[in-house]
């Protein structure tokens, strides 16, 4: 059945593609399959096809050279992830969601983090927030740190996602009160406490 929907050609192409490259074990350089070819094993119309490239060309994976083909620009094991996220959240009817579910990340991160934060590490956030306390990077650098110190990967890339597609919508802000009052609520082991800052962050 041909392919209509044109997330979904590019999910399969980018899907065909990394069973190419890992089958075929290809590295930076290495051509890969024509649009043609890629247009009768997905049975797609080749314009959808060269859209797809086209998209994937414009975040760097693959790269057109004029007259010989396209070739493999860089391949990394969370990329196929990351582009087909990319897909999904610049539909403009998703955009306005994501500062609600990132918020729910931060949220659950810094239940997750409390359990492995040190008192050093604490008081490198205090060190964050005095540092960028007149910046906008604040709240990104603040949730970095404690992204990391969750140990969870899977959180933390798509929290990362999401955080750079927050630049397609209006910023989420905290006033400057809700950093030290978080501090305190993990430096207590307060859990109880971490549901109102958030909802209440004022």
């Amino acid at each position: 059945m041909p392919i209509t929907n044109k997330q979904k050609v590019y999910q399969s192409v980018i899907k065909e593609l990394q069973r190419y490259i890992e089958i075929n074990q290809l590295n930076a350089g290495d051509k890969l399959p024509s649009e043609r070819e890629l247009s009768d094993k997905l049975n797609a119309g080749r314009s959808s096809i060269r859209e797809a490239l086209r998209a994937l060309e414009l975040i760097g994976l693959i790269e057109t050279r004029h007259g010989e083909g396209t070739f493999l620009n860089s391949y990394q094991s969370f990329q196929t992830v990351e582009l087909l996220s990319s897909f999904i959240l610049t539909q403009n009817n998703i955009k306005h969601e994501i500062p609600w579910t990132k918020q729910i990340i931060e949220k659950e991160a810094t239940k997750l983090a409390m359990e492995h934060l040190t008192e050093m590490d604490i008081e490198e956030l205090e060190k964050i927030v005095q540092m960028y306390k007149e910046d906008d990077r604040l709240h990104h650098y603040f949730f970095s740190f404690l992204l990391k110190k969750t140990n969870n990967l899977l959180m933390n890339r798509i929290w990362m996602l999401l955080e750079e597609f927050s630049s397609t919508v209006p910023k989420q802000y905290y006033i400057d009160g809700f950093y030290p009052r978080l501090i305190k609520v993990i430096r207590d082991k307060d859990y109880g406490s971490i549901e109102s800052i958030f909802t209440n962050p004022s």
